[in-house]
């Protein structure tokens, strides 16, 4: 899923696109894309960019009028992607889900078009009027880049749950998903499954500098990444995904952490993954997953030094997660 680094490139490229341009006309492939009545979409249709947003995972375009501003409001969800195309192209085969036709007082602009891989659509688009309205629709989780360190304690506070639960949690932080949260532990050194009640002032501290630390670094790849694709004629992110180069913990189990050289570990659970370093962030000590912790019982290496072992006094040792 686009986390706050991705949606706030595709925002910032957006902006420079379409803003001060009038939305011609929105084309949908899927109904189901389209989670709200009113006002209706059509209403959109004619009106005005004045700015280009975001709000949590979302991107939102606003929209001016005589009355109260209208917002689009999109959610690409895990699959969702957003291309910028020349005017009036056409929706993408089995994965298109709209587009949306821009000119401004030179004529025709572009078409934005959202895609959607795989079978289940989740991605979702909103129409609604007013501040207020867009306010609805926020989860109300903590700005982390513009937070002190004081709110970011007493975000953490609000409920007792792990850390990783915590950090993805969009009621208390916003824009965090599975893959940032993974580099954030691993830069404050921190275990994905401590409790946030067990947490003291510096720990708060370290994790509060590696939230905006992994955010601030990772935008400015991103967009290093977006202004050179646009300078090959892609004007919006095309290579938008979880697992990117560079990447310290997440989405390289086995591979070698880049501060020790411990293979990465990943415990898989419901439909999200936690990648961590066992010698980096748990004191060496293996976190095992419900699963195949109960199957492996007393089998289950507990620390870095007996999985070294199992690996080298078996062939073909158990398959950890």
């Amino acid at each position: 899923m686009p986390e706050l680094p991705d949606v706030t490139v595709y925002v910032e490229r957006l902006s420079a696109l379409v803003t001060g341009a009038d939305l011609v006309k929105v084309r949908l492939r899927s109904p189901f894309l389209l989670r709200t009545v009113e006002p209706p979409l059509a209403a959109a249709q004619g009106r005005r960019v004045t700015a280009v947003r975001r709000v949590g995972k979302r991107v939102v375009l606003e929209l001016d009028g005589a009355g109260a501003p209208l917002f689009l409001v999109l959610h690409l969800m895990i699959a969702g992607r957003l291309h910028w195309k020349p005017f009036g192209a056409g929706i993408a085969g089995k994965i298109g889900l709209a587009a949306f036709d821009f000119s401004d007082a030179r004529g025709p602009l572009g078409t934005l078009t959202l895609t959607e891989a795989g079978t289940k659509k989740r991605a979702s688009l909103h129409v609604v009027a007013g501040e207020a309205g867009l306010a609805a629709l926020d989860r109300g989780g903590l700005e982390v880049l513009d937070s002190t360190r004081e709110d970011f304690a007493a975000a953490l506070a609000r409920e007792n749950h792990t850390l990783k639960r915590a950090l993805t949690d969009p009621r208390l932080f916003s824009g965090i998903g599975n893959a940032y949260s993974d580099e954030i532990l691993h830069r404050a050194r921190m275990s994905p499954f401590k409790q946030t009640a067990q947490l003291g002032d510096d720990e708060v501290a370290r994790l509060h500098d590696a939230v905006r630390d992994v955010m601030r670094e990772w935008i400015e790849r991103l967009r290093a990444e977006a202004a050179d694709s646009a300078t090959r004629g892609t004007l919006l992110p095309e290579k938008v995904t979880a697992f990117r180069k560079g990447m310290a913990v997440h989405g390289r189990y086995g591979q070698p952490c880049p501060v020790c050289g411990t293979p990465v570990q990943r415990i898989e659970y419901a439909e999200n993954e936690a990648n961590h370093c066992p010698r980096c962030q748990t004191g060496g000590k293996l976190l095992a997953d419900r699963v195949l912790s109960r199957l492996l019982k007393d089998d289950w290496p507990a620390t870095v030094e007996e999985l070294e072992e199992l690996r080298q006094g078996r062939a073909e040792p158990p398959p950890l997660r």
